[in-house]
């Protein structure tokens, strides 16, 4: 399978157009060409001994900057190249999917912010989406618009953590603070919205915690103004890089079919030249009305999948611009006592009010009988939500498909052959967060 470029797309392929001269010296020239009958460098080179070599197996991790979280890959290596990579997950203990049958719906919010801790409100609104869905709920137009901009900041914000990081990775510091001074923005932005920078528990089923705050817009507008400066900079710093193009190009690549044979999703499987994208292929909330581009590589190496998320912040920025434009007035939250607490005034004054108050604490949300799966597409991939319930107030089952989980299990293929160094590298480049892994 080979899938095109769709139309508009092809800005960021353009940045492979630099070349570097190996093995020129600086009295040669750019330009120079080897002199015929010269012998070039390495026929200077003698051949080196044929000795008997053992493998040598090497850990790196669970505690190492480089496997971001707490993974452990267990490398064979023949020198410097790896023979063969095992990666061991299990250090976390967090046990999602389990702790989620012994809560009720809304309870569970808190479990899924967790999960994917750099970028919170797109697992708060996939959960209760799913949940919505199979209860027949439709929320109110604000409310999934305020979800929308909710999700495309917090898939910049997971973002800006990857490539603060993948810099660092490659060994370029500036990048990492101008991207994290970014995100301290977005943490206020948080703040303001959910009263956490991190574990924000945003959503309810039926609508939010609360609504945004006065002023909250204007910021979120800010945001995506100024954002797109701070990219270009960081732009001008890494994308023509020798030092960048020489750790990712080439490196870590996988084609468009093997990348759908091997469940990739999100930016990793668009960087192989699959356009795939869940807002576009099965879109939700009005995707489909909005008007965005889904970036795609071309060599599905370290550095489309660089190019591709580079693009895709961009991309969100033309979203919440569109979001805010028409982010309408009126309630963010359904008005179903049983689905939603009354107000505090409410509950002080109406006999009735105090009733649904207690009935809904004491004993949380009916949601019908039945199953449903709602995909969502998360900063690293589909993210899905699979929901079962018997017609109570908690789930008999809840399990998740994590786009970390299933683009971490890649890596094998991605990094056998290659040089140790290359590990980092492809490591980085696929962008997981134990949080989801260890569910």
């Amino acid at each position: 399978m080979r899938a095109e470029a769709p139309e508009g797309d092809a800005r960021i392929m353009s940045k492979r157009t630099v070349e570097y001269t190996v093995g020129r010296t600086p009295e040669m020239g750019v330009d120079a060409r080897p002199t015929p009958g010269l012998l070039e460098p390495t026929q200077l080179i003698p051949a080196e001994p044929d000795f008997e070599t053992n493998s040598m197996l090497v850990n790196v991790g669970p505690q190492h900057p480089a496997t971001h979280g707490v993974l452990r890959l267990l490398l064979e290596l023949d020198g410097e190249t790896v023979v063969r990579c095992t990666p061991h997950i299990g250090y976390l203990h967090s046990s999602f999917e389990k702790l989620g049958e012994y809560r009720d719906w809304n309870q569970i919010v808190p479990l899924t912010d967790r999960m994917d801790y750099l970028a919170p409100l797109i697992y708060n609104c996939a959960f209760v989406m799913a949940v919505e869905k199979l209860g027949g709920i439709e929320v109110t137009e604000r409310c999934k618009v305020l979800r929308v901009i909710m999700m495309e900041m917090d898939r910049i914000f997971g973002h800006l953590l990857w490539l603060g990081t993948w810099a660092i990775d490659v060994g370029a510091f500036t990048p990492f603070l101008y991207a994290f001074q970014q995100r301290e923005k977005i943490y206020t932005l948080h703040e303001a919205l959910t009263g956490a920078r991190i574990t924000t528990s945003a959503t309810r089923v039926g609508g939010l915690m609360a609504d945004a705050p006065k002023g909250w817009e204007e910021d979120v507008r800010a945001f995506a103004n100024q954002l797109p400066r701070t990219l270009d900079e960081i732009d001008a710093l890494l994308t023509t890089n020798g030092i960048h193009l020489g750790r990712t190009q080439g490196v870590g690549a996988i084609s468009g079919e093997e990348a759908i044979n091997s469940g990739f999703t999100g930016p990793n499987l668009r960087a192989s030249g699959v356009p795939y994208d869940v807002r576009k292929d099965r879109p939700y909330y009005d995707y489909e009305t909005y008007d965005f581009e889904v970036p795609v590589g071309e060599h599905g190496d370290c550095y489309d999948r660089y190019l591709v998320r580079m693009e895709e912040m961009r991309q969100s920025c033309r979203l919440l611009h569109q979001a805010l434009d028409r982010l309408p007035d009126g309630p963010v939250n359904v008005d179903d006592p049983r689905v939603i607490l009354p107000s505090k005034t409410d509950c002080m004054n109406d006999m009735e009010s105090m009733i649904h108050h207690f009935k809904l604490v004491m004993e949380g949300v009916k949601i019908p009988e039945g199953d449903c799966y709602f995909p969502v597409e998360g900063s690293k991939g589909e993210l899905g939500m699979y929901v079962v319930s018997d017609g109570g107030s908690k789930p008999i089952r809840w399990r998740i498909r994590p786009p970390s989980f299933v683009n971490l299990s890649v890596i094998s293929k991605l990094v056998e052959g290659g040089l140790f160094a290359d590990v980092i590298m492809v490591n980085a480049s696929l962008d997981i967060v134990l949080g989801e892994i260890d569910r």
